[in-house]
């Protein structure tokens, strides 16, 4: 396999420091630029610290067309307008992290077309796929929690998901910054977040009818990863939901089902989500856990264009948990 040039749009962010802090070390990857409005010149440890020893390079300003892969991580509403604005190659694959192409009623500009690029979903179309719009990471938590037990739903889901602060970006804000945050926790767009739409979707593909969602999220006083309990009443006895869940996920190397009670530090700093099942009478219970930056984010997209250019799926994203 040829090594797969890669640009990066957005570089100077969360979404894509994780990108460096990945892509740097792939087996199979040449970073071609880092690309920055608010950093060129710098260097990249100078935005991302931890990189300093790994890096000598530096945010550029301009874009080259000598790539294969682009990932946009510039902000939402705003990736629809850069590659409105910068003409690319037609062969330059595009994955975007924003929510810009995610939608049904919006995945495609001019010729491009975007595939919703969650791998446990669309997996033989992200391979066939030439762009990908990357899932939001509560979406990829609380689908990554549904999906096996989709066509057998209730009418009726319940969830409470708890997210990190770096879920809210890297500008600060008044409920990210950190005296607020610190010992805190807060409920936001209660039943409203916009994340409801892609997974009533997904859920919805191939006619089959989308349960009622009653989504709350939170913010929570930590830096990294969400918690997502997702609860429903269900007739399915648990031996039966633990089989069905492995048997969906046996070919997708990302999604483990726990055989003990997981707790968030065993996937943050991963590319992994961890599964529970319990149930008490007729009441499941799913708690799904993921890192918001990784399989909510960067790690997923790296992932995704694993599967495009035809390596191993796993291939860069190899990385240790906090565990502790």
């Amino acid at each position: 396999m040829n090594t797969i040039k890669v640009g990066i749009a957005g570089a100077a962010g969360y979404t894509g420091g994780e990108l460096l802090r990945i892509l740097v070390f792939h087996p199979n990857v040449e970073i071609v630029f880092a690309h920055s409005k608010s950093a060129a010149g710098k260097k990249w440890y100078e935005v991302h610290p931890d990189l300093l020893g790994i890096s000598d390079r530096g945010f550029t300003s301009g874009l080259s067309q000598d790539v294969e892969v682009l990932f946009l991580c510039v902000g939402h509403g705003e990736a629809r307008k850069f590659l409105e604005q910068n003409e690319l190659n037609p062969s330059i694959r595009i994955i975007d992290l924003s929510t810009d192409f995610r939608h049904l009623a919006n995945n495609t500009l001019g010729d491009r077309e975007f595939v919703y690029g969650l791998p446990e979903l669309n997996k033989e179309s992200i391979i066939q796929a030439k762009n990908s719009a990357n899932p939001g990471c509560f979406a990829t938590a609380i689908q990554l929690a549904l999906l096996p037990l989709k066509g057998k739903l209730p009418s009726s889901i319940h969830i409470n998901a708890t997210t990190g602060a770096t879920g809210a970006g890297q500008k600060p804000s008044a409920s990210s910054h950190f005296p607020w945050r610190d010992n805190n926790l807060s409920i936001y767009k209660a039943f409203t977040h916009q994340h409801l739409q892609e997974i009533k979707e997904s859920l919805g593909a191939g006619e089959q009818s989308v349960p009622s969602i009653h989504f709350i999220p939170q913010r929570g006083n930590f830096s990294r990863g969400i918690f997502a309990a997702v609860s429903m009443e269900t007739e399915l006895e648990l031996e039966a939901l633990k089989e069905i869940y492995s048997s969906y996920y046996e070919s997708h190397p990302f999604t483990h089902i726990a055989p003990f009670e997981p707790s968030l530090k065993q996937v943050v700093n991963t590319n992994n989500c961890y599964l529970s099942l319990q149930k008490e009478g007729n009441q499941l219970l799913l708690i799904s856990m993921i890192d918001n930056l990784l399989k909510g984010a960067s790690g997923q997209a790296v992932q995704n264009m694993n599967l495009m250019f035809g390596l191993e799926e796993k291939s860069g994203l190899q990385l240790k948990a906090s565990a502790f």
